[in-house]
């Protein structure tokens, strides 16, 4: 299982984000065992309330989210193709 974290510049500067990607980071190390799937990549991307949010609360959506992922199937749904993407030759 492997997770990571990103954070643009609408987040702040560089201190602002990396202190958002570091809460990110535990809070995920602290829930990614209990909550994730094995054999899924996780992507946490920090959003500006990351930095100042109070740590019970970040701990409480992160939970959220790894949870209505997980009752979505736990399983990703296979993507349609495209329009015309693989549609055999008429020829």
């Amino acid at each position: 299982m492997g997770a990571g974290f990103t954070a643009t510049r609408k987040v702040g500067g560089a201190v602002v984000r990396n202190r958002a990607k570091r809460r990110l980071r535990e809070a995920a190390r602290l829930l990614l065992p209990e909550h994730g799937h094995a054999g899924f990549d996780y992507v946490f991307i920090a959003r500006s309330g990351a930095p100042s949010r109070p740590w019970p609360r970040l701990l409480d959506d992160m939970k959220s989210a790894l949870i209505r992922l997980a009752s979505e199937n736990g399983a990703p749904s296979p993507s349609p193709a495209p329009a015309g993407a693989s549609l055999p030759s008429s020829r």
